[in-house]
């Protein structure tokens, strides 16, 4: 079973090179006795990345990756471009990515494949809408949007990606999934993986932030979270970082 607990934020299209820069002081002023089972990463717009690559206190991570390697793709960015900027971690598939680019699960899951192939991790996310939801068609469809990629990858490759479910309906709306209704998910995802024997990092991406975090993050196949928002806002994240210490130390 996974240990460690994971925080990683993901600024979308927010942020500047003196925020990155804000981000990097305070990260280094960062005194904690951080466990070694907090992973923290921060995943930034293309034009930051190098601001974060030289810090030796977060991983740091792109938000989209192109499927092609390189050539007449104006606008993508490829996995070895990511890499030239120190990148280790990319997200594929955000909802965001899906809803308004129209990316499709196997386009996501070939995303995530090329990723792999260039030796970034790849940070798949699934989730429902709030009418799938209500439709009573959550595990449908995070199952298909899952399948998709296990198509895609070779035999083994699906260990070495990280897995966060965030409801669609939960981003950016106010709206925050129960502990509880986040677990059942998660829960469901861990038996599904647990079947093929994969036990990879799940991670709940729907409104996280300090209020939230050590109930989300208590929950038995809740691994850390994927935070939006409260990403960009140091104090908030670095809260978070602690809280996440905390459920990793020993106890006494």
């Amino acid at each position: 079973m996974v240990s460690s607990v994971f925080v990683v934020g993901n600024w979308k299209m927010n942020g500047s090179i003196s925020r990155a820069e804000e981000f990097c002081q305070g990260l280094r002023r960062f005194e904690l006795d951080l466990a070694e089972q907090v992973e923290i990463a921060l995943c930034v717009p293309d034009t930051l990345l190098a601001a974060f690559s030289a810090s030796e206190d977060v991983r740091v991570g792109a938000q989209n990756i192109s499927e092609y390697d390189s050539g007449a793709y104006t606008g993508e960015i490829s996995a070895d471009l990511l890499m030239e900027q120190g990148c280790d971690l990319v997200i594929v598939g955000h909802s965001e990515r899906r809803q308004l680019f129209a990316e499709s699960s196997e386009q996501v899951a070939n995303k995530a494949a090329q990723a792999l192939r260039h030796g970034l991790t790849p940070i798949v996310c699934v989730g429902e809408t709030e009418q799938q939801r209500e439709q009573g068609r959550t595990f449908e469809v995070v199952g298909e949007q899952i399948q998709a990629v296990q198509r895609e990858l070779k035999a083994g490759d699906i260990e070495k990606i990280w897995l966060a479910y965030e409801p669609v309906w939960a981003i950016g709306t106010g709206k925050t999934a129960q502990p509880e209704q986040a677990q059942e998910v998660h829960s469901w995802i861990r038996a599904q993986l647990g079947k093929a024997g994969v036990k990879i990092p799940l991670l709940y991406g729907g409104s996280v932030k300090a209020a939230n975090a050590d109930q989300l993050f208590q929950q038995k196949d809740i691994n850390g979270g994927l935070i939006g928002g409260a990403s960009l806002d140091l104090n908030e994240f670095q809260s978070i970082c602690k809280i996440a210490s905390a459920l990793t130390k020993p106890k006494g």
